[in-house]
């Protein structure tokens, strides 16, 4: 089993900056960031294999990065350049076996998840 506990959400002007984190209790190989709009389908954001290899939605490339410090087993993700369509519930999630070093941006592989911290950009 895996418990995640995110933090670090908040309210932002348009252009500002946020962190997340993501504790993480037990072992995970894959872990990612997930969003989820009023009305909107949830949506992958970045993810991270445990030896580093990254994914991220061409929506926030060059903006957002994702890291993890191993020491800590903690996830982050780093918002930069925050738009108002980043405006969503943010969600933490891991895998724990996985057949690929790649990881997914598909939600339905992960089988850990958080409970969200929001996050709310205004223009």
């Amino acid at each position: 089993q895996v418990q995640l506990v995110e933090s670090g959400g908040g309210s932002v002007q348009s252009g500002g900056s946020l962190r997340l984190s993501c504790a993480a209790s037990g072992y995970t190989y894959i872990m990612g960031w997930f969003r989820q709009a009023p009305g909107k389908e949830r949506e992958g954001v970045a993810c991270m294999q445990h030896s580093g290899v990254t994914r991220y939605a061409d929506s926030v490339k060059g903006r957002f990065t994702i890291s993890h410090d191993n020491a800590e087993n903690s996830l982050y993700l780093q918002m930069n350049s925050l738009k108002p369509e980043d405006t969503a519930m943010y969600y933490c999630a891991a895998i724990q076996h996985y057949y690929s070093t790649i990881p997914p941006l598909n939600g339905g592989a992960y089988h850990y998840w958080g409970q969200g911290t929001q996050v709310t950009v205004s223009s």
